[in-house]
């Protein structure tokens, strides 16, 4: 007995409010009602540079690249369920949650945090998120 295979469709999110994929990735993938977002580091959409100024800095530019992806779904932070934030040292922690907290305040998604020992391009702090309509 054969299984039928099962067709997702699935919509790429490419949109200039934030960076280009500098690999083999989309920005962020539409499938159903579901936007899988890639992780943003601190880049510059405008420019592509890598803003290299403190853990606050970063982490702001980070959340704007995401509401960035987010917009060009059609979507906004409010969609968020769930975000995964990597950081390069755990005492940034607090720094994070401040500017985190700022972008989604009493609509906090659920989270996970991990310390990891380097980021692309150098940067200090990378959230990915997934959202849904």
């Amino acid at each position: 007995m054969r299984k039928k295979a099962l067709v997702v469709e699935r919509t790429r999110i490419k949109t200039q409010l934030a960076p280009a994929s500098v690999g083999p990735y989309s920005q962020a993938v539409l499938v159903g009602d579901t936007l899988y977002c890639s992780g943003q580091i601190a880049i510059e959409p405008k420019t592509g540079h890598m803003n290299t100024e403190g853990i606050e800095v970063q982490t702001a530019r980070v959340l704007e690249n995401l509401e960035g992806v987010l917009t060009g779904a059609g979507m906004t932070m409010n969609n968020v369920v769930s975000c995964r934030v990597y950081m390069v040292d755990i005492n940034d922690y607090a720094q994070i949650n401040e500017i985190y907290s700022r972008y989604f305040g009493s609509n906090a998604p659920a989270r996970e945090t991990v310390e990891v020992s380097a980021l692309p391009r150098g940067a200090k702090v990378e959230i990915s998120c997934v959202a849904v309509r």
